[in-house]
């Protein structure tokens, strides 16, 4: 295996043809081959897959079309809808919060954001609410409804519709998937730093990791490189599918909110460089973005013995699902793997113990568990197995 390196990307020479695109090395035949039978069998209509270790690119590859009715070839900066896969960006932002002393994972939410001090339960009893809870999901807040999100232009917005929503239940008892949480979990990025949440993303994670295409609000000239989404019909056709997080805009407006829980757009090669900073104990060519005992907080289960989504054998950290006992889908991974997924069908898995980072950038809108689906499976398998000869 000819090991590459990710920096520059440069490197990786393209070529297109016949609706799809071909690198130069590194390039595992058996994850291309698999990803061909899942275009063949129209389960999807193109991905690219990267692995990448601690330092270099062991796999990287684009097949099948980014647009099928504009024939435009999948290509490595080809853009994606990452959803949820934002989520662990924000467990980084948070992270770096509590390294410099602003902030503690239990402080209450409301030492922060005064309104949370109105926060109430069903029976009208006050409630606290820990920033831990925000961003493992058990902090039983509510959901803002679809007429609510399309209203919030910022991240202080959305605040006083999450306060009025009395907790679903005692925080720290259940774990459900909180949109919520993760959002609120920002604004105080937002409130400690002093800068907008996408400010504050740019300037100590994006930029120093040479992230040029990682944005909630595309450039118009990125547009042509986004790739389409699609649903398969009762026929078995891909058919394109709306961005539902973008309630009707353009993916360049940005008259909407920058949604901490799902809203950034990415390419592979820049997720590999978040994954590699975290496989590096938050270091990344040679700068320290994160100290090391905030990457092994963040990837810590800090859910206890609370049954969470979205596959078994899981549980969560801060803005991360940690895998505790490999089974089916995470088979391959070693026991304390984290990542997160998107809504898209979009995968970012870190292995620490083997040094090794899946990425699966697909854009496919009705996988009926985008976590547990057979292309994230295969690709994972293939790949693992080859490397590990």
């Amino acid at each position: 295996m000819i090991r590459q390196s990710l920096f520059p990307l440069a490197a990786a020479l393209c070529i297109a043809a016949a609706g799809q695109t071909r690198l130069a090395e590194p390039v595992i035949q058996a994850v291309v081959d698999k990803i061909k039978d899942r275009i063949a069998s129209r389960e999807i209509a193109g991905a690219v897959t990267l692995v990448v270790d601690r330092t270099s690119v062991r796999h990287l590859s684009a097949e099948g079309l980014q647009d099928i009715a504009a024939g435009t070839p999948m290509r490595p900066d080809t853009l994606f809808w990452i959803a949820s896969m934002t989520k662990p960006i924000t467990g980084v932002a948070v992270m770096m919060m509590v390294d410099e002393g602003r902030l503690s994972l239990d402080d209450p939410v409301s030492r922060h954001i005064p309104e949370f001090a109105g926060l109430l339960d069903a029976s009208g009893q006050r409630v606290k609410v820990t920033v831990r809870q925000l961003l493992t999901h058990t902090s039983g807040l509510g959901e803002l409804t679809g007429s609510q999100w399309k209203e919030c232009r910022t991240l202080a917005d959305t605040i006083p519709y999450v306060v009025a929503h009395p907790v679903l239940f005692p925080p720290g008892t259940q774990w459900s998937y909180c949109q919520s949480g993760i959002n609120t979990a920002a604004r105080i990025v937002e409130v400690l730093s002093g800068q907008s949440f996408p400010e504050f993303l740019e300037k100590r994670l994006f930029g120093p990791l040479g992230m040029r295409d990682t944005t909630f609000y595309l450039r118009r000239d990125q547009l042509p490189r986004l790739a389409a989404a699609y649903s398969r019909n009762a026929d078995g056709q891909l058919v394109e599918a709306q961005n539902f997080l973008l309630m009707g805009r353009a993916p360049d407006s940005t008259d909407r909110l920058p949604a901490a829980n799902g809203g950034l757009f990415s390419t592979a090669p820049d997720y590999g460089r978040f994954c590699q900073m975290l496989l590096n104990s938050g270091s990344f060519r040679g700068r320290q973005l994160l100290t090391p005992e905030a990457v092994r907080t963040l990837r810590s289960v800090h859910s206890g013995s609370l049954a969470t989504g979205f596959t078994s054998g899981n549980g969560w950290g801060i803005g991360v699902c940690v895998v505790r006992e490999p089974q089916g889908v995470t088979a391959m991974l070693s026991p304390g793997s984290f990542g997160h997924g998107g809504a898209f069908g979009t995968q970012a898995w870190i292995d620490p113990v083997k040094g090794l980072a899946y990425i699966l950038m697909v854009q496919r809108a009705d996988f009926p568990n985008a976590d547990a689906s057979d292309v994230r499976r295969e690709f994972q398998e293939t790949a693992a197995a080859a490397l590990a000869r």
